[in-house]
C-alpha cells in the first residue's frame, strides 16, 4: 500500500531536492526549436522533455486543455505521455474537475485509474460530495482551487469582507484532510495573501502557478512553504520556451529555477 499523497509529495521533494513542477503545456502557436505546429511534433517534444528532465523536477503538471483541443488524438497523446513518465516523477492532472458526486467518481477513475496520475486539480464550488471521489484513496491527491492567479479571481474568490471566500475554502479543505492527501492551488500573483492562506491551512501543500510569464513572486511562493507542507512551484512557459526552446535551454532553465528555489529555502531556514 502506498503512503498518503502528501507524504509521497514530501518524499519526492527530499529525494530530488526540488520543489519545481514543470507544466507540459506545449503550444503549437509558440516558436520552439523542438516542435512545430503538428500534433506528432508536439507529442515527440513532450516525450523528449520528460526523458531529459524527469530527474531534475519534483514532477509534472498535465493541463488537459492542451491535449483535449486535439480530440481523441490528443487524449491518446495524454495517455502515452502519462505512461512514459511511468512513476519516475509525480504527475498532477490539471483538469479542474468539479461535478456532482456520481460524475466526480467517473472523473476520478479516469484520472487515477485509467491514466494512473498521482493528483488532480478540483473546483470546490459544488461542495464536499464533488470532492470525495478524489480523496477516497489516500495515495492519490487533490489540489483544491483556492485563490487563483488570473484577473477574474477577483470576481468571486474575495467575496466576503471579514472572511473572504478563498479563506473559507482553505479552512474547509484543512478540515477534510483526514487522509493527508489534500492541497490548495494558490496563485503566486496573490503575494500578500499567501501568508494568510498558510495560517488557515497549515497542513496543506500548495500548488503555486503564476511564476514566470504571469509575473508572480518566486520568493513569496517559496516562503509559503513549511517542512510539512511544501509549496510546489509550477512553471510552464517560462521553462518550455526559455531561450530558443531547445532541450538544452529547457534543462538550463530548470536548473536555474531549482537553484533559485533552494537558495530562498536556505536563506529563510525553511
Amino acid at each position: 500500500m502506498q503512503s498518503p499523497f502528501n507524504i509521497r509529495l514530501r518524499t519526492e521533494v527530499e529525494r530530488k531536492q526540488s520543489q519545481l513542477c514543470l507544466g507540459l503545456d506545449l503550444d503549437p502557436a509558440r516558436s520552439s526549436r523542438i516542435h512545430n505546429t503538428t500534433l506528432d511534433s508536439l507529442r515527440q517534444a513532450s516525450l523528449d522533455i520528460v526523458e531529459e528532465t524527469w530527474d531534475q523536477v519534483w514532477g509534472y503538471k498535465l493541463n488537459f486543455a492542451f491535449f483535449e483541443r486535439f480530440g481523441s488524438h490528443g487524449y491518446a497523446w495524454l495517455e502515452q505521455l502519462a505512461k512514459a513518465i511511468n512513476q519516475r516523477a509525480l504527475v498532477i492532472g490539471d483538469a479542474k474537475r468539479g461535478d456532482i458526486g456520481n460524475s466526480a467518481r467517473h472523473y476520478a477513475q479516469a484520472i487515477f485509474q485509467h491514466l494512473n496520475l498521482d493528483a488532480a486539480t478540483v473546483n470546490p464550488y459544488m461542495g464536499q460530495d464533488s470532492l470525495e471521489p478524489f480523496i477516497a484513496d489516500p495515495a492519490k491527491g487533490a489540489f483544491v482551487l483556492c485563490l487563483t492567479s488570473n484577473p477574474g479571481a477577483e470576481d468571486f474568490q474575495r467575496y466576503g469582507d471579514a472572511q473572504p471566500l478563498h479563506l473559507e475554502i482553505a479552512h474547509w479543505a484543512q478540515s477534510l484532510n483526514d487522509a493527508d492527501n489534500l492541497g490548495l492551488v494558490v496563485g503566486a500573483t496573490q503575494t500578500e495573501d499567501l501568508a494568510f492562506i498558510r495560517r488557515a491551512a497549515p497542513d496543506l501543500p500548495f500548488l503555486v502557478p503564476g511564476i514566470g510569464a504571469q509575473g508572480g513572486s518566486l520568493e513569496a511562493a517559496v516562503t509559503s512553504s513549511t517542512a510539512e507542507a511544501p509549496s510546489i512551484i509550477n512553471v510552464s512557459r517560462g521553462i518550455l520556451y526559455a531561450g530558443e526552446g531547445s532541450l538544452e535551454d529547457i534543462l538550463s532553465a530548470i536548473q536555474a529555477y531549482n537553484q533559485q528555489i533552494n537558495t530562498i529555502i536556505q536563506n529563510h531556514g525553511l
